[in-house]
């Protein structure tokens, strides 16, 4: 499955959460962010290459990772968070997400940037990012994005990695090496476990978005961002290296809206009628 839909303004952030459990075990958790154009404005395709045009509008990190973050950052405020490193796959202007990020929780940052990531579909994604998390013990991720809908980066990160995944919990709690979530379907509220490492993706009940305060954000601009490439991470990674690719022949903008036949009156009726027998609708 390919998909343009990420492009090149993604933005990803790893959690590092060292927990003794009962097992004397250190678990890191790392959470996946991803950088959108904001949600409350118009959104636009680029003719030119039939993507998102992420430089019509503000970008921001989306709400639901919004709320992942609130969730990560919880488990820092009672204890069982030690570290919080994000990670971002971007290009250099996601640092501004990224401050807003380690305003929240976040003790330091790694920024991927590289030139043949632009356009990167969700397979080329999660390449990367499995490669920036194969250390982790937990996962955490949006179930999906308000940009490209896809909902798939998870999964493709868990089959990558060789993980299993909760798909769609609402809430979720660590118990030692184990983690349980808890999804809702249209009939049953299930209970799915699973040991560690493993990949959970949360839903927007999962956590409440939270604002940081004016100490965090002047202490996030003091915090350290290092940037790395895909040489860094040893991985070959982008469109070129996509097994398949899209390739658009031609794109249009959509037709202005035009008013429609207007009936009223005594003959209002038998011009309907008339109207719809001529498209064969009746």
């Amino acid at each position: 499955m390919h998909s343009r839909e990420t492009g090149y303004n993604v933005l990803y952030i790893i959690y590092y959460f060292y927990n003794v459990n009962d097992s004397g075990v250190d678990m890191k958790v790392f959470v996946l962010v991803k950088q959108v154009p904001d949600t409350y404005e118009q959104r636009q395709i680029a003719l030119d290459s039939g993507m998102l045009a992420r430089d019509a509008s503000e970008k921001v990190v989306d709400e639901i990772d919004e709320r992942v973050a609130s969730v990560a950052a919880e488990l820092k405020k009672v204890g069982t968070a030690t570290e919080v490193v994000a990670v971002t796959m971007g290009p250099a202007d996601a640092d501004k997400s990224i401050r807003k990020v380690l305003a929240l929780a976040a003790d330091r940052a790694v920024h991927i940037v590289d030139d043949a990531l632009a356009g990167s579909d969700m397979v080329q994604t999660a390449r990367v990012l499995a490669e920036a998390t194969k250390d982790a013990d937990l996962i955490l991720a949006g179930a999906e994005s308000t940009d490209g809908r896809g909902a798939m980066v998870p999964a493709m990160i868990a089959e990558i990695l060789d993980r299993p995944h909760i798909v769609g919990a609402d809430s979720f709690e660590i118990a030692g090496s184990s983690v349980t979530g808890v999804t809702n379907t249209e009939t049953q509220k299930i209970a799915l476990s699973a040991t560690t490492p493993a990949v959970v993706s949360l839903t927007e009940k999962a956590g409440e978005p939270k604002l940081p305060n004016f100490k965090a954000i002047r202490e996030a601009k003091k915090k350290e961002i290092a940037v790395t490439s895909l040489a860094d991470l040893g991985l070959s990674a982008g469109p070129e290296a996509a097994y398949v690719r899209n390739v658009m022949v031609s794109a249009a903008e959509r037709p202005p809206k035009e008013a429609g036949q207007k009936v009223s009156g005594e003959t209002a009726t038998t011009e309907l009628v008339d109207f719809l027998a001529e498209r064969h609708l009746i």
